[in-house]
């Protein structure tokens, strides 16, 4: 048996790219928080997220396959530990981008593809896409049967074409740079209202530029302040038949897929924020002294504290490796590895920087250090990509429930 974690020396080097890249320019792109509303602060990272697109790094999000430069899940985990562990508001403009392709990649046709998947394979411009899922009032139970309502939003087919109407929310990027759209949208709807959930939702891409798309608001979030997430309404909005992505009426198979890799990801955006965030509490209980003699790292309490969070940030990083390589990999245990590091990497975040902010003390208060910040954007990973409590344990549970669930396959024991 071979268990090795060892990074080959081209993802080494795709690591360290990452890294200077991060350093040099999303570093400076951070300042976009301090402005007054959540479009502004949005607009002043396009500079940013451009230059991200012209390095590269979108291109490298996308198989190979369908044009991009993608070799899998856990070259993306090495890109966004490096990337959102310096700027998550931009990184998550780009992460948001990738969940948007992803219906197509996973479900679209070859022609679809080829069309669709156009303005993301450029090393230029600032495309956007968004995957347009949670609606207002939760999207939990979207596979809901009557007299529960699932998903609200609906499509209507008239003459060849989708007619689209309904409210979502909380979509990465939807409502694009000037609140006209994302270059594409891909919709999740109910094409046929009679049928049961399971057989009556589907996906559609909807194209820029998309009239009757309406902006609501900027959400004012907690955390990834740069970041945008609309709320917004389609009221009557057009898209050809042809932009169907997989099968009429497979729509919830075919988000839920969508979300299997990307959860494997959360797990990692949480050991990029609780990094961050040891590296500077290390560095203070190295230097500070708080008016005593020695260095508070000296003290066994400070040194215990960091210890926890190092050993944390390290079973959390190994767990969304092995998440990443098992939906790389087509592991029967794929689902089960990418949701436990989705949960566990999520919610360790949330208490691990809480407990540096405690090793810093009344300092970690300021938004001179970074530790407010870093702990805002950790308070939204286990509740969004499918909320800890109403998805992905839920998940889990179904998991445990099946009559031929083996407790060792995850080991690979089985």
């Amino acid at each position: 048996m071979a268990i090795d974690f060892t990074l080959e020396p081209r993802q080494r080097t795709f690591r360290l790219e990452s890294r200077k890249f991060a350093s040099e320019v999303l570093a400076d792109a951070r300042a976009a928080e301090s402005l007054p509303t959540p479009e502004e602060r949005f607009l002043a990272t396009r500079g940013a997220y451009e230059a991200l697109v012209a390095a590269g790094f979108l291109r490298k999000c996308i198989p190979a396959a369908a044009g991009g430069e993608s070799t899998g899940l856990l070259d993306l985990a090495i890109m966004a530990e490096e990337l959102y562990s310096v700027n998550a508001s931009v990184t998550l403009t780009m992460l948001g981008t990738v969940l948007g392709v992803l219906p197509i990649l996973l479900g679209g046709t070859e022609e679809q593809r080829s069309r669709l998947l156009a303005p993301f394979l450029r090393k230029s411009g600032a495309p956007l896409a968004g995957f347009c899922s949670s609606e207002p009032g939760g999207s939990a139970n979207a596979s809901s049967p009557p007299p529960g309502e699932g998903v609200r939003t609906v499509a209507t087919l008239r003459d060849g074409q989708w007619i689209i109407s309904g409210r979502k929310k909380w979509v990465s990027s939807a409502t694009g740079w000037d609140r006209k759209g994302a270059d594409v949208l891909c919709v999740v709807c109910r094409t046929d209202p009679e049928l049961p959930p399971e057989n009556g939702i589907s996906v559609i891409a909807v194209e820029r530029p998309a009239s009757g798309l309406v902006f609501e608001r900027a959400i004012d979030s907690v955390g990834h302040r740069a970041h945008l997430v609309p709320q917004f309404g389609f009221e009557n909005v057009s898209a050809p038949q042809h932009n169907l992505l997989g099968s009429r009426g497979a729509g919830l198979a075919l988000a839920a897929a969508s979300f299997t890799g990307t959860a494997a990801l959360v797990g990692v955006l949480g050991v990029a924020l609780m990094r961050a965030a040891f590296d500077f509490a290390l560095h203070f209980a190295r230097t500070e002294r708080r008016g005593g003699v020695h260095p508070i790292l000296e003290h066994q309490a400070v040194g215990y504290a960091l210890a926890d969070a190092k050993t944390t940030i390290e079973a959390a990083r190994y767990l969304s490796w092995r998440g990443c390589h098992a939906v790389d990999s087509q592991s029967p245990a794929a689902d089960e590895l990418a949701i436990q590091a989705k949960i566990y990497g999520s919610e360790a975040a949330v208490r691990v920087i809480t407990d540096l902010m405690r090793v810093v003390g009344i300092d970690s208060y300021d938004h001179e250090a970074p530790l407010g910040r870093l702990l805002q954007d950790a308070l939204a990973l286990p509740i969004f990509d499918g909320g800890n409590m109403g998805v992905r344990r839920r998940q889990l549970h179904g998991l445990l429930k099946r009559p031929d669930y083996d407790p060792l396959q995850a080991s690979g024991a089985a």
